[in-house]
């Protein structure tokens, strides 16, 4: 049986409420972000690129929070990791999220959009359940989390990419897209999920408040986290306007 800490298993139920809420105006999370607007689909922003909704500004700070997590649980999967399943897993969350991580540095500035230097402490919670666990228990609540999280946010990248008239932020969800599948798979290949258990937490009512699941704002003068790509990188960041042999900025739909 999967063994959860019970404020890891508080923060996992409210994995389903992400498909239904993405507007928090400020620093939203992963998971469980309750609705601060009634209208996710309000432009606060006109750009070159297209327009920018509350949902678009939401989606590329959730997308910078989740690599602010995963990244160093990745590291500890490849550190600690019993099996090579979960090993291999590890590496694809540095590979990915490093990527993704990349490109939402680069346009959060294109977009006048603010990314925070901290998980959530729901998000921080998970680093350091994972961090207290050691050998098959830490393998089994690796893939159990990582899986509830990504087959979470699956939905969330679906609607965005779907429904976005941001070129910036839709080049954004289609690498998400990848990522975020990717990271499903390679837990599932673990043999270690327990699909009854994910489903459940993934669909269940959200049970945090606020506070725990929304990222910090980085302090004033706060250096911007990286993450590194590892030397081994196979993923790569979409490229933007001003890359060199960058594509040309893709038309805007008003």
């Amino acid at each position: 049986m999967v063994r959860f800490s019970r404020n890891a298993t508080g923060t996992l139920f409210v994995g389903g409420a992400l498909s239904l809420t993405l507007a928090a105006l400020a620093y939203p999370a992963m998971l469980g972000v309750k609705t601060v607007s009634t209208d996710t689909s309000r432009i606060i922003a006109q750009t070159q690129w297209g327009p920018l909704t509350e949902a678009d500004r939401d989606f590329v700070v959730k997308v910078r929070a989740a690599g602010l997590w995963e990244y160093p649980v990745g590291q500890m999967a490849v550190q600690k990791g019993a099996s090579k399943e979960v090993v291999t897993a590890g590496q694809h969350l540095i590979d990915g999220h490093a990527a993704l991580d990349t490109t939402c540095r680069k346009i959060a500035p294109m977009l006048n959009i603010t990314l925070p230097n901290l998980a959530s402490p729901q998000q921080q919670g998970f680093v350091a359940q994972l961090n207290a666990d050691s050998g098959r228990q830490f393998d089994s609540d690796f893939a159990n989390i990582l899986r509830i999280t990504h087959g979470s946010i699956f939905n969330t990248v679906a609607k965005i990419r779907s429904t976005t008239k941001n070129s910036l932020v839709r080049a954004l969800a289609d690498q998400a897209n990848d990522t975020v599948l990717d990271h499903i798979t390679v837990m599932e290949k673990t043999g270690l999920v327990n699909f009854d258990q994910a489903l459940f937490q993934q669909t269940a009512p959200p049970k945090l408040p606020d506070t725990d699941v929304t990222p910090p704002p980085p302090a004033v003068g706060q250096p911007q986290v990286v993450l590194t790509p590892p030397p081994n990188a196979t993923s790569t960041p979409v490229p933007v306007p001003g890359d060199p042999a960058a594509p040309s900025p893709s038309p805007t739909v008003r």
